[in-house]
């Protein structure tokens, strides 16, 4: 069985280029981020043609997550138990969907991006990583992954240059604190032995190019299914803009492999 997560950038913008991933790596389960938008207004017949099923939440062009899935799409929700909002008043906002997809339990998450250390959207994303870890404690004992955009580099290998951050969001020591307590809690990094390279570049200054990425978005595996994980890897060619069709996303998909 092979999953993989990709935060896209807008998926109507880009379904030609999911589209051609999915048949370029035999997908099985596709995890998206990024939709920006409902789920009426998604291309999904290219994807159907396919076999491909799809769960979305989403209500406008921020935000949005989904699962693409041809190996069954079964007990989907959006949301997860306890899961913060944000706003006036606060409601929470299409970050997380779940499904089982082949015996697997998925969840597509887009952790908030925090703006700044100082910033009221900081203390939403540490309650959402908070809230979302005492959700996950029920979810170890089954074949569950955690996948998605988390917003943090774990270690200074996961960033090209720590020292440009230092007075900004996915570094500091709580957000690094709280993406390791979900390694204390059972919860198993299933690409990082396979593929440690970055999987996001800004589209500012040629960042990819010259290789100035960061490593942000994961496949957290519970202890059943990291022992089923026979190989990862990050798709780089996707964020080259010499690669495909129309402009790339500014995140590289990141897929792993399962055994049955």
């Amino acid at each position: 069985m092979r999953i993989a997560t990709w935060n896209v950038n807008s998926l109507r913008s880009r379904i030609d280029r999911v589209e051609a991933f999915l048949d370029r790596h035999d997908v099985d389960v596709l995890a998206v981020q990024e939709t920006k938008a409902r789920e009426e207004q998604l291309p999904l017949m290219g994807l159907q043609a396919r076999g491909y099923d799809v769960a979305a939440a989403g209500v406008n062009q921020w935000n949005g997550v989904a699962i693409i899935s041809r190996v069954g799409l079964d007990d989907v929700v959006a949301g997860f138990p306890g899961q913060p909002g944000w706003g006036e008043p606060a409601e929470p906002e299409s970050r997380a969907i779940g499904a089982t997809c082949g015996g697997v339990r998925i969840w597509s998450l887009y952790v908030p991006n925090g703006r700044k250390p100082d910033d009221p959207h900081y203390v939403y994303k540490l309650d959402w990583y908070a809230r979302l870890r005492a959700a996950a404690q029920d979810w170890l004992d089954g074949d569950t992954v955690l996948v998605g955009d988390w917003n943090v580099c774990p270690t200074d290998d996961d960033v090209f240059d720590v020292t440009q951050f230092k007075n900004s969001t996915h570094v500091t020591p709580p957000e690094r604190e709280a993406f390791a307590a979900f390694l204390e809690d059972g919860w198993t990094d299933t690409v990082k032995a396979h593929d440690p390279g970055y999987t996001y570049w800004d589209y500012y200054r040629q960042r990819f190019e010259r290789n100035r990425g960061l490593r942000i978005d994961f496949l957290l595996g519970s202890p059943s299914l990291a022992g089923r994980v026979t190989g990862a890897f990050v798709d780089r060619d996707e964020r080259d803009p010499a690669q495909g069709t129309g402009s790339p996303s500014d995140h590289a998909p990141v897929v792993v492999d399962l055994s049955d």
